[in-house]
């Protein structure tokens, strides 16, 4: 019989509470040597939490870990890396006014005298990057990485470190598919140098074709462990949920009205005369390859980046969007892709967050009232089920699902004619994501014009009534929601524009 790799990573009855919220309840799991675990659960299960105490970033209530069967005590993120363990984030911490490579060696930059060894430095950084397959200019400024690039810095910084166990949190989540492709060899490799991967996704694809094992997370406490050869699907997602969610995917067309959104010529800095439209009640998809200008798009026309030429109507009457603050008024709302940077005030409270976009609607004299405000943000947390002990908690200790809907919840207070998603279930569970797919749906039938920005195919073919498709800054195509699939989106977004 095959021997069974020795258990190298055992935590023990881990639990943690918050606040009076229990957010682990005697966890157990355990990582075998060269073995790939996958971590999955909806958000809020309690997986954010099992990883900040694994990286000491959290000292857990109760339990034990073990590594390679001695006992360990994190206190501090210094402790787990002092024991070989490492945990990638799914938002990299990066330091913005250095380069690469010194974000890649921070706190063991090579030095020469008094002097750190610049040409040292970029040498070794190109030498670890050849190695693991991977391409980054070691001179760029962490600043102006892209998503991807920033991701690959906090792997990096992992790999350089003798790691016995290395977490990935959702790494794939601002990768594009040949970027996966290099990040699932590199994690194979480490698997084959006898390294524990803890390896946390809600894209049920990846867990199988990458993890040997699976665990189950729900509510905060274990559902089971199983192996990916023996299970599937709709046993991972039963587990994860404990509901059906059956045709969860599926939506209703609703009967498309006038035109609100008009969007002729517009050409910025990163797009060229982009001509589209979108009517009341139609949710319209943008698609296309990683780079391809989606989210650039989506930016000018909310303001965020200026526009050289074009025009931009709504019901109609041309706008001038010069700002965000010039979008609103005109009707016009944007939840961005990194919600975190760019949507929510993370120290501030969840009632703080859902009344920014309408505080001059509930003020007086600049006086915000407050009971306004706890009425309509009590109305949107209700109607989105947002998991919250109470309006005043932090937005950072929510989970990235109840963040988004959080983001959600301050449109749908300020009722906007257009409302541009941009990858609204970015590193949102299987159940979050459903529910936030019935929003986009209710929306929709209250007659909202909906831009939708996505690099998941599925999700555009579920959500879309139109597709248009983007390649190098313009757009190569439009595909009705009958003519639609992933091999004619993908055919788009790799032509070349006229």
């Amino acid at each position: 019989m095959p021997t069974v790799p020795a258990d190298r990573l055992v935590m023990t009855d881990i639990s943690k509470n918050f606040a009076g919220v229990r957010a682990l309840r005697q966890v157990s799991l355990s990582g075998r040597s060269g073995e790939v675990l996958a971590l999955m659960g909806e958000n809020g299960a309690g997986k954010s939490t099992l990883l900040k105490i694994l990286a000491g970033a959290q000292v857990p209530d109760a339990g034990a870990i073990t590594i390679d069967g001695s006992p360990v005590v994190f206190r501090s993120p210094r402790d787990a890396h002092a024991a070989g363990v490492r945990v990638i984030y799914q938002e990299p911490e990066i330091i913005p006014h250095v380069s690469v490579a010194e974000n890649v060696y921070v706190g063991e930059l090579p030095r020469r005298g008094r002097y750190f060894d610049r040409r040292r430095l970029h040498a070794q950084l190109r030498e670890a990057l050849a190695r693991y397959g991977f391409d980054l200019d070691p001179s760029a400024l962490g600043s102006r990485l892209s998503p991807a690039q920033r991701q690959l810095v906090e792997i990096m910084r992992a790999l350089i470190a003798d790691v016995r166990v290395i977490a990935f949190d959702e790494p794939t989540s601002s990768l594009s598919d040949v970027e996966v492709d290099a990040l699932f060899r590199l994690i194979r490799r480490l698997r084959e140098d006898g390294i524990t991967v803890l390896y946390v996704s809600h894209r049920l694809p990846e867990i199988f074709r990458i993890a040997d094992r699976v665990t189950v997370l729900r509510d905060g406490a274990v559902v089971g462990t199983r192996t990916t050869a023996e299970t599937n699907d709709d046993e991972l997602v039963a587990m994860m949920v404990g509901r059906d969610l059956t045709g969860m995917f599926r939506r209703q067309p609703h009967q498309a009205g006038d035109v609100v959104l008009t969007v002729s010529g517009l050409t910025s800095d990163d797009v060229h005369d982009i001509t589209f439209d979108v009517r009341a009640g139609e949710v319209v998809g943008l698609a296309g390859l990683v780079g391809a200008g989606r989210s650039e798009l989506a930016h000018a026309i909310v303001g965020n980046e200026p526009v050289r030429a074009g025009r931009i109507l709504v019901d109609g009457r041309a706008v001038r969007v010069r700002s965000p603050r010039d979008a609103i008024r005109a009707g016009i709302g944007f939840a961005p892709e990194e919600r975190k940077a760019q949507a929510l005030l993370m120290h501030r409270s969840v009632r703080d967050n859902i009344s920014l976009a309408v505080l001059d609607r509930i003020s007086v004299a600049h006086v915000v009232r407050r009971r306004e405000e706890r009425r309509i943000a009590r109305q949107f947390v209700d109607r989105l089920a947002v998991r919250t002990p109470s309006l005043d908690q932090v937005v950072a200790n929510l989970s990235g699902g109840n963040q988004q809907k959080v983001v959600l919840a301050r449109w749908l207070a300020r009722r906007p004619k257009v409302l541009i998603l941009d990858e609204p279930t970015r590193g949102v569970d299987v159940g979050a994501k459903a529910e936030i797919y019935d929003v986009i749906n209710e929306l929709a039938a209250e007659g909202i014009a909906i831009v939708v920005i996505s690099s998941e195919l599925p999700e555009i073919l579920t959500l879309a009534d139109r597709v248009l498709v983007m390649q190098a800054g313009r757009i190569t195509g439009e595909l009705s929601r009958d003519d639609a699939t992933e091999e004619s989106i993908l055919a788009l977004a790799m032509k070349e524009a006229a």
